[in-house]
């Protein structure tokens, strides 16, 4: 969590919405939640704050801490707010419904609709890893279909972890949090400001290497990985270095599907040729319709 004393105060008043705490937040931004005065809802309302540029001024502004960093936040803002307000346009039951897109305060803020349930976390700690295949099935496929929203617009979400998915207290599974997304063409190098989560990321999001769908499948795999073992994953950076990563087809072939465990294995390839590159391949994969993996694996997908 970043330094609650740059957060905005509890009561503030911020375009017909009132802060009510302060909820989460990273290294580019603080997430609240809020009350619309007007409709009298709860929602979720995130703001893009660069923590080592910007400082909070009395009255709520951010200012940049140097003329150096007020470049790179301009540059930030702009993403952010373009891409935001693309992403308010997309609906699908399995993305978290962005409602509202504003500047204020010298910044930008991104409101989303408030929902009741427990992210994948508390399930992972409840059941110290461990999750069932029938829950596997029961969150990811749904999941993956939001996210293959997002591909269809050429959005990357890039930062899936366990903390962005929510489970509703009506079952269903919710992707969150869009804060790190980037709008980018598939197979183009991207560099800028990124939101990295160690364990999760892709190689190609430290490196600068080639984005695309594979980028977040790399992450979703991982994810299924810490609801199997218990255990966080190990960061890609050290992976390339020395990858001790034990396959899940030999370390829990007795408890789960064979096609299941191989899916997930075949999209935490360190190389992006040799996942699968893009949603319905690994769906299909995950979901035992697809016998011939490593034979795609050993082809490859980009040549």
């Amino acid at each position: 969590m970043p330094d609650k004393e740059q957060a905005l105060p509890r009561g503030y008043i911020l375009e017909g919405y009132r802060i009510e705490r302060l909820i989460g937040g990273g290294g580019f931004s603080f997430v609240y939640l809020a009350y619309h005065i007007k409709t009298k809802t709860k929602v979720v309302i995130k703001e893009y704050f660069p923590h080592e540029l910007m400082q909070r001024m009395p009255g709520g502004r951010i200012h940049p801490k140097s003329d150096d960093g007020n470049s790179s936040f301009q540059i930030g803002l702009k993403r952010f707010f373009n891409e935001g307000m693309a992403l308010s346009k997309l609906k699908h039951p399995n993305i978290v419904n962005v409602s509202n897109f504003f500047r204020a305060n010298n910044t930008v803020f991104m409101v989303m609709d408030f929902e009741q349930g427990r992210d994948l976390r508390w399930y992972i700690k409840r059941s110290k890893g461990r999750l069932s295949e029938k829950f596997l099935l029961s969150v990811f496929p749904p999941i993956l279909g939001g996210l293959r929203e997002l591909h269809v617009h050429n959005f990357l979400h890039l930062d899936i972890k366990p903390a962005n998915i929510l489970l509703r207290a009506t079952g269903v599974p919710l992707l969150l949090d869009f804060g790190a997304v980037q709008k980018i063409q598939p197979g183009t190098r991207y560099k800028g400001v990124q939101t990295l989560t160690h364990g999760f990321a892709s190689p190609e999001q430290y490196e600068s290497g080639v984005m695309g769908p594979w980028s977040d499948i790399y992450s979703l795999s991982m994810t299924m990985r810490f609801c199997i073992t218990g255990k966080a994953p190990i960061p890609s950076t050290e992976r390339l270095k020395k990858d001790t990563q034990v396959l899940l087809t030999k370390s829990h072939g007795r408890k789960y599907s064979k096609h299941l465990l191989q899916a997930i294995d075949w999209a935490s390839e360190l190389d992006y040729e040799r996942r699968p590159r893009n949603v319905d391949i690994f769906l299909e994969a995950l979901t035992g319709g697809r016998d011939d993996m490593e034979g795609q694996k050993s082809r490859g997908w980009f040549g």
